[in-house]
């Protein structure tokens, strides 16, 4: 505990100084300390798993009153940056730093804290052919990183201290930019300290006006989506791929709309994994002609947060040529509006727990 309580004094020192008389700019610190297990998710890793990490969770969140509309739909949450150090206290995994935005959102008369986030990490000790070729969880330095903490949180007990306990879940991967990409997920017990550097204000929550409901007539969408990725045979490459996307979305309320659409995937690595099982794998009896495109479609949610949103989609495939990951496939990410109808998505496509690729879009809706 003594590393923590330094880091929480340096904080506490280094972020004191930057009060403004704006308002509300109201800053809360948090420092935690975790012990956790790495969770058996796939036999692949249970080499692996020797021991039980360890770590700093580090976060700077501002409060809102409901000064904007959303806010107080979403129950005043925070909004904030976290930064995690983790020791895996294993040689081949190494340690990992990470850095997120996130939301802190509240229940139980905000008593209980759910902070979600999400960022990136990087690997000090990642998968190499020669020095470290037992590290098959992590391809590469960098990795898309998710945290879930869920903790009973009270503030400002005394002199602005306050005090967190609860638990954690930590997720790594790559996402399939570079083989191989196991991941990790790490389970935790976290403890901490708060401190509150506006501790002798007290903020009016702003209740919103009421609206008349939206409404809307049915929307369509065009996104078109790219990136690179590479199937799990190591040292195949990285290769480029385009999806086409049409869908109709139809709101039900101020914050949600639900979806009906198809995809179209242009997925090159496909070719080569086609090309490479035809050659290497002849009981698998793969065509080399086999066609590497893919047909989906899929029924979504959207949750409208301000000019950003969230989705969660979950597809079929109706044409499928070739057989990879199952005909089930899901994508969950968030759009950026600009405007009224142009937007920008960043988006994780799946299968189950099993990633493909990150996608990086641009849409109209009309």
């Amino acid at each position: 505990m003594r590393y923590l309580l330094s880091l929480f004094l340096f904080l506490i020192a280094f972020f004191g100084r930057s009060q403004t008389p704006d308002v509300p700019k109201d800053f809360v610190l948090d420092v935690n300390q975790f012990y956790g297990s790495i969770l058996l998710h796939n036999p692949d890793i249970s080499h692996l798993i020797t021991d039980h990490p360890g770590g700093v969770i580090l976060g700077v969140s501002r409060k809102t009153y409901g000064h904007k509309e959303w806010e107080a739909d979403f129950g005043y949450p925070d909004t904030g940056y976290t930064f995690v150090y983790q020791n895996t206290n294993n040689d081949t995994l190494g340690e990992l730093y990470g850095v997120y935005g996130h939301y802190n959102f509240y229940l139980f008369n905000r008593n209980f804290q759910l902070r979600i986030a999400q960022g990136l990490a990087y690997s000090t000790n990642p998968y190499h052919k020669d020095e470290n070729f037992r590290n098959n969880a992590y391809g590469s330095h960098i990795l898309s990183s998710t945290l879930l903490m869920m903790n009973y949180h009270k503030e400002n007990l005394f002199a602005g201290l306050g005090v967190k306990a609860g638990l954690s879940l930590i997720h790594y991967s790559n996402a399939n930019f570079k083989a191989p990409n196991t991941s990790t997920n790490t389970f935790a017990f976290n403890v901490g300290l708060t401190y509150n550097l506006d501790k002798d204000a007290a903020y009016a929550y702003v209740k919103p006006e009421p609206k008349e409901k939206i409404k809307e007539p049915i929307r369509y969408n065009l996104v078109l989506r790219g990136g690179a990725n590479e199937s799990d045979v190591i040292n195949m490459g990285r290769y480029g791929f385009a999806i086409v996307s049409a869908y109709a979305d139809k709101r039900l309320g101020k914050r949600s709309a639900i979806q009906l659409g198809t995809d179209i995937f242009f997925s090159n690595f496909l070719k080569e994994l086609i090309r490479y099982q035809s050659i290497s794998f002849p009981e698998l009896d793969v065509a080399p002609d086999t066609d590497y495109k893919r047909v989906g479609v899929f029924l979504g949610h959207e949750l409208f947060v301000n000019k950003l949103s969230v989705i969660a989609q979950l597809g079929y495939y109706v044409y499928y040529p070739f057989d990879f990951e199952g005909k089930v496939y899901n994508r969950i990410g968030l759009k950026r509006y600009f405007g009224d109808k142009i937007f920008g998505a960043v988006t994780l496509k799946s299968h189950g727990a099993k990633a493909e690729a990150i996608e990086f879009g641009i849409g109209i809706r009309l």
